[in-house]
């Protein structure tokens, strides 16, 4: 048996759900960067196992805290007592050894929103529910104390969020660099609600029941409008993808805001969507300059339709999603 199926084993041991010394059938998933997970059969389930890598999975040198596993399954928790359909329950946990267990999403009935948005299924009722999802979840955790002393993760929030995404582009377009770090010191030091971090079509899951959240290990106490900016972003970028489906991709774009912004309770409307719409060319500039850029984009010149779109965007701010969406529909219809 290989030593990271050893080690599985013997974390399902220690949390009680596999009996000793039995060899369960396990299998590496595909997802993130930043972790190992393994689809693993139990006598009596399928669950999914995660641990958290030190050094992420990326060609640039990037290294995270490890104890982001810990805030993971805290944040599962935290927003599952919300929309608990739209969260994975956390059967158990070890933090010493930085594993959990969760349940396990059956691929025949639950489909990564990723992979139906770059299939060309792009539905504005999709998008519309994890707007409102996502809401849900930020007004449920907003200026809770409890939950703000929970996720005491500023430093984690900085290694493998801002200084990734927005300072290390800064160090690639220093005629950007002010604007850039200017608004990574805003986010960092904006306290409204629990964020997810990494709220990605490659982690969000749709089924049945409607959206379900993976991935939660940037969990932070924090600004919201990181969440909305860092999903619509995505959408953003799949246009220049697939530039026939431009329309569908600003279709969604506009039903997430829309289903997001109307459920926003917790400040005024037009404070959050400033923020959101100020950070978004920040993280649009970073998917293609950033540590971790999209691997869909490949082509210089879409790269370069983000790269004019971000800088106009950027030394000449808007205050409404609508004029971030119109602007790169004018550049991608040049």
């Amino acid at each position: 048996m290989p030593d990271a199926q050893r080690e599985i084993s013997k974390a399902l041991e220690n949390l009680g759900l596999l009996p000793p010394n039995m060899k369960p059938e396990m299998a590496p998933l595909t997802g993130g960067v930043s972790s190992d997970i393994w689809r693993v059969s139990l006598p009596d389930r399928t669950v999914c196992i995660k641990r958290a890598l030190a050094k992420l999975k990326v060609e640039a040198d990037w290294q995270a805290p490890v104890e982001r596993n810990a805030y993971e399954v805290a944040w599962f928790k935290a927003a599952r007592a919300i929309v608990p359909n739209a969260v994975p329950d956390v059967l158990a946990h070890d933090p010493s050894a930085g594993f959990f267990a969760m349940e396990y999403f059956d691929p025949n009935e639950f489909e990564l929103w990723k992979s139906a948005l770059l299939a060309g299924r792009i539905e504005a009722d999709v998008a519309r529910s994890v707007g409102a999802a996502l809401a849900a979840i930020h007004s449920g955790t907003a200026n809770d104390p409890n939950i703000e002393a929970a996720f005491q993760t500023d430093e984690t929030f900085h290694a493998i969020r801002l200084e990734p995404y927005l300072e290390a582009t800064a160090g690639k377009h220093p005629e950007l660099s002010e604007a850039l770090f200017d608004l990574s010191r805003r986010t960092a030091t904006t306290k409204r609600t629990l964020v997810h971090g990494d709220v990605s079509p490659k982690n969000i899951l749709v089924g049945p029941d409607g959206p379900v959240f993976l991935d939660a290990e940037c969990a932070w106490y924090g600004d919201p409008a990181f969440d909305a900016a860092f999903c619509l972003n995505h959408l953003l970028l799949k246009a220049a993808w697939r530039p026939c489906d431009v329309a569908e991709y600003l279709g969604c774009y506009g039903a997430f805001a829309e289903a997001y912004l109307n459920a926003a309770n917790w400040e005024p409307r037009d404070i959050l969507e400033s923020r959101i719409s100020t950070l978004l060319p920040g993280l649009f500039l970073a998917r293609v300059d950033g540590k971790s850029p999209v691997e869909y984009l490949t082509d210089e010149n879409d790269k370069n339709k983000v790269r004019r779109t971000a800088r106009n965007l950027l030394l000449n701010p808007v205050t409404r999603l609508e004029d971030v969406a119109a602007a790169w529909k004018e550049e991608l219809t040049k």
